[in-house]
């Protein structure tokens, strides 16, 4: 059965993104191979609003081959929308009600596993709900002191294993996690 991957950027402090949105501070660091990552899934969940900004993101003319080539592996990728907003788009299939029959629904479909890409707002449901198989956290090595936090509001306590860390030459640690209830 296909996996639900939480794979997501934080600074030392915790934060998903700073207190403007921005993001400037993820560091893209060829060792930390993500195009394997992006050849291990086959399925990209996204919230609206992350959908609205990547989902159909065009890299500039000046990208480079590799950026050029990375966007091309992510969006020949299954998509589902989760949003309360029905909306018709021909590269993505929208979501709107019972969230875990249509997730479980999906994760038996077999292939290749499932990015878990965001929003603040989804990945909140999901922690939720108890939807996410992996969480695949790189901690960078910047503190924001203000921003978005990964986790919040949560409801009771998260017990997680530890299954690998990563250290990248950047000086970012991934932390490689399962769930210790499934």
């Amino acid at each position: 059965m296909k996996k639900v991957i939480l794979d997501l950027a934080v600074t030392l402090d915790g934060f998903i993104e700073g207190p403007n949105g921005e993001i400037d501070w993820c560091i893209m660091d060829d060792d930390m191979d993500f195009e394997g990552f992006i050849a291990g899934i086959d399925t990209i969940f996204y919230g609206r609003v992350s959908y609205d900004l990547w989902g159909n993101f065009q890299p500039d003319a000046n990208a480079g081959h590799t950026e050029r080539m990375l966007w091309e592996g992510i969006h020949a990728k299954d998509k589902f929308v989760f949003s309360s907003q029905h909306k018709q788009d021909e590269k993505a299939t929208f979501i709107n009600t019972d969230i875990v029959d249509k997730v479980t629904e999906i994760k038996k479909q077999g292939g290749k596993d499932i990015w878990l890409y965001g929003g603040a707002g989804l990945i909140k449901t999901f922690i939720g709900l108890d939807l996410i198989d992996v969480y695949k956290i790189s901690v960078h090595p910047t503190v924001l002191g203000s921003g978005k936090p990964l986790f919040e509001e949560l409801k009771e306590r998260i017990e997680l294993r530890l299954i690998k860390t990563n250290i990248f030459k950047s000086g970012v640690v991934q932390l490689i996690y399962e769930p210790k209830s499934k």
